[in-house]
């Protein structure tokens, strides 16, 4: 059973909620859910389009995260910017990360809507293709924001841009950490704004 629509409703809503979340920022006291504006990084790479990814085999700078550099024979096929929320859970002593919830675009602009991120974490195409990574390296170049990652591919299904997809990077992260504040009760569940770009590789 094709459960893709109920996922884009589910992160259409949340999406549209961070963005609130995100406008109304310098507003108000800080609270379990509500993080300051983190810095903006230096941005790695340069500003290509998904077409640009496709047919390029650009490397993304990644500074001093050189541990993120995936395998050699790897080939850049899709680059897309994420905006969304990171959810987090409270156990009763610290915040557990529960998954994802992003819009996927080609433009940095959000102007051209190319799938969605969600649990697993997974990354699902318009068009009906995804991948599922596992983390396979971090790096930290911001504490201020979640870590950059170098994924490995555990599935792929396609036809479409997620198609044998093998590594994916995640960079130039802004926002996005656990509040540093307790929750108010065990199970109480928060969304943290943040943003990325993500980079996917296909190994010839």
């Amino acid at each position: 059973m094709n459960n893709a629509p109920l996922h884009w409703l589910r992160h259409s809503l949340v999406v549209a909620a961070a963005a609130l979340l995100t406008g109304c920022a310098g507003e108000g006291p800080l609270g379990p859910d509500r993080q300051p504006a983190a810095p903006e990084p230096a941005r790695v790479g340069a500003e290509a389009s998904g077409a640009e990814s496709r047919n390029g085999n650009r490397d993304v700078e990644l500074g001093s995260c050189t541990n993120l550099q995936p395998p050699a024979g790897s080939k850049l096929a899709f680059h897309v910017y994420a905006t969304g929320v990171q959810i987090y859970r409270w156990n009763g002593t610290s915040w557990s990360f529960v998954a994802p919830s992003a819009e996927l675009s080609a433009d940095a602009g959000g102007h051209s809507t190319v799938g969605i991120h969600y649990a697993g974490p997974t990354w699902e195409s318009v068009s009906g293709s995804k991948v599922v990574g596992a983390v396979v390296e971090r790096c930290t170049p911001d504490p201020n924001a979640i870590p950059w990652l170098l994924l490995r591919a555990v599935s792929a299904e396609g036809p479409g841009i997620f198609h044998r997809v093998t590594y994916i990077l995640r960079v130039n992260t802004v926002g996005g950490n656990a509040p540093s504040v307790p929750g108010s009760f065990t199970g109480e569940e928060v969304s943290v704004p943040y943003t990325a770009e993500y980079f996917f590789y296909r190994t010839k």
